[in-house]
């Protein structure tokens, strides 16, 4: 069973977020490289995830992953970050035909052991495997329970619940759902729900 994280986990892209994901439990954001400088909703969105449990910004030990970590670090700054770094460890990425400029793994090249010590020297914080009591509790049948999936006025509902909770337009239910849960409880969510939207 992999080790759970209760902070979300965030990374370049999805080749280091199907590398991480194999090494622990936890929500990981993808930035999208430098995508991030202009995405204002991916950053608000870290930072919604930052205020309720916490981030761990994962990059590459090269000059573009300190430049992405940088720029994260200054916009959320006064924010529960957490900051990973992997050691320089030589070699290339299987996927590639040469090795990066630096010529150091990234975060998809690394071992999921030297992921977990990275997170482990961050300061990250190891749950047992049922969310630590509070997060982790929403199911798909909660989402269709509550009228935001399979049903006649399912896509208003959620994205109304996205302006409340200030989320990015583009999730989708599934990314929704993992949002949530690291956001929220099912009741703390029912209770959303059952109050009238501001005017």
């Amino acid at each position: 069973m992999k080790p759970r994280v209760r902070e979300a986990l965030v990374v370049e892209g999805r080749y280091d977020k199907n590398t991480v994901s194999q090494a622990v439990d936890a929500l990981i954001v993808e930035t999208g490289g430098f995508g991030v400088f202009s995405d204002r909703e991916r950053v608000e969105l870290i930072r919604a995830l930052a205020r309720a449990r916490g981030v761990v910004i994962l990059t590459d030990s090269d000059s573009a992953g300190f430049l992405i970590r940088n720029r994260l670090k200054s916009r959320l700054a006064g924010e529960n970050v957490k900051h990973a770094y992997i050691p320089d460890i030589p070699g290339k990425e299987r996927r590639k035909a040469a090795p990066s400029k630096e010529g150091m793994l990234g975060v998809e090249g690394v071992s999921g052991d030297v992921i977990l010590e990275a997170l482990r020297r961050a300061g990250a914080t190891f749950e047992d495997g049922d969310g630590g009591g509070r997060f982790g509790t929403i199911t798909k049948t909660d989402l269709f329970e509550l009228g935001l999936t399979g049903g006649p006025g399912s896509a208003e509902r959620r994205e109304e619940l996205k302006r409340r909770l200030d989320l990015p337009r583009h999730l989708s239910a599934n990314s929704l759902l993992d949002v949530l849960n690291a956001l929220t409880t099912k009741e703390e969510l029912v209770r959303i729900l059952d109050t009238d939207p501001p005017r």
